[in-house]
């Protein structure tokens, strides 16, 4: 049996496609504690007490390690061309 990995584009889209829910994710859950809060809005949750929920941490961060993998998987795919 032989192993096939993926590209690293394959793994950079599978990434995106993860990225788009978990931000659907995110803003859904803050919009849960506190309505009407647009995508802009999370981006910086000091100003929004409401935020302040051990859920909403947990998966704001799942989004920020996706974004971080995202841009280094990118930087290398620079280095390869």
């Amino acid at each position: 049996m032989s192993l096939h990995l993926p590209t690293l584009e394959r793994v950079v889209r599978e990434l995106e496609a993860q990225q788009v829910l978990q931000k659907k994710k995110v803003l859904d859950l803050a919009r849960r504690l506190k309505p009407n809060l647009t995508p802009e809005d999370i981006r910086n949750p000091h100003d929004f007490p409401e935020l302040d929920d051990p859920d909403w941490h947990f998966e704001d961060g799942q989004l920020a390690a996706i974004e971080s993998i995202l841009v280094r998987l990118r930087a290398l795919g620079n280095e390869a061309e």
